[in-house]
């Protein structure tokens, strides 16, 4: 989940996020009206409720349908999304009362907003389990990984606002990416997430890092190191399909599922007919999931071709399964 090219576009939202937290007034609360869903067509099958309790949905895997991260190219029909209806549609459609929300995907970042969300949760049943962090600040030149201690300093001061939203929201964790992590000289790196899961550690939020954007995918042994050097309140957030070949996700998983304590990516990217995942060996990283004996959340990341709906609800049925 790499999302360079949306950062920019969300730059005033986390100038507002800051402005609320520093209790300076901020821009009204954007009301989104609620959009018609496509036909629930694909109702997820009954299932114990124990599997359906350990399984998220993304936004990310509908990002297409919200306005801040939809592709110019995407030219599939249905109505746009607004957050604060996702958990309805989500819950209604596919029984699932776990979330993920990305944080371009907040329309805003005002304290009335924020209160409407966390409304939206509790009206259905369900839980916010992770914050992606996608701001622009992140890829400031080296981001939390910068040599210059003053750049490292404004993106930590860039990310805290999101772990008060988060526990404002309920969430258990933010995902924040390292930026330009030097494996020679992970010091920088972890100075920056030491201050982040400090600061989270007081508000009960975990603060965690994904193998994805070419950091910890290929050498996923440098999350392990750097998780080390961070110590308490740190982990990792392991997703099934983020390694270029089989043999570095048998090699990965195994090593960052120890590290993981409240949600991995279960990767949806080419779910055939037969609904078995054909990019990657998919029960083969449950089975990893299993053997380290993680306790957490499979958020569902949907990222293949054709009707994400479909595709979220492809990866839910094999996600279902084989947990």
């Amino acid at each position: 989940m790499f999302r360079r090219e949306f950062l920019a576009r969300f730059t005033a939202g986390a100038t507002a996020a800051r402005g609320w937290l520093c209790g300076a007034p901020t821009v009204a609360a954007q009301k989104a009206a609620a959009p018609t869903h496509p036909a629930h067509k694909h109702a997820a099958p009954a299932s114990p409720p124990s599997k359906l309790d350990r399984i998220s949905i993304s936004t990310w895997s509908l990002h297409n349908y919200f306005q801040t991260t939809r592709e110019k190219e995407f030219d599939l029909p249905g109505p746009m999304l607004a957050l604060l209806d996702f958990p309805e549609m989500i819950v209604d459609r596919y029984k699932v009362h776990h979330f993920e929300f990305c944080s371009p995907h907040f329309a805003s970042l005002e304290l009335a907003y924020l209160q409407e969300l966390r409304s939206a949760l509790i009206r259905t049943h369900s839980h916010l389990v992770n914050i992606p962090v996608d701001i622009e600040e992140l890829e400031i030149e080296g981001g939390l990984s910068d040599p210059s201690k003053i750049v490292r300093d404004k993106v930590v001061a860039a990310s805290k606002p999101w772990i008060d939203i988060a526990a404002k929201l309920g969430a258990k964790s933010v995902r924040c990416d390292p930026g330009k992590m030097d494996p020679e000289d992970l010091a920088p790196t972890a100075q920056s997430y030491r201050a982040l899961a400090a600061y989270g550690m007081a508000k009960g939020i975990q603060v965690i890092v994904e193998n994805h954007g070419g950091v910890g995918s290929e050498h996923p042994e440098d999350l392990v190191r750097l998780a080390k050097l961070v110590g308490a309140n740190f982990g990792a957030l392991p997703d099934f399909g983020n390694f270029p070949d089989e043999e570095t996700r048998e090699k990965g998983l195994p090593v960052l599922f120890p590290l993981a304590h409240v949600v991995c990516h279960a990767k949806g990217l080419d779910i055939g007919a037969d609904g078995e995942e054909k990019q990657y060996d998919f029960p083969k990283a449950i089975q990893a999931s299993k053997k380290a004996a993680f306790k957490g959340i499979y958020s569902i990341e949907y990222e293949g071709a054709g009707d994400p709906y479909l595709g979220v609800q492809k990866t839910l049925d094999e996600l279902l399964k084989y947990l």
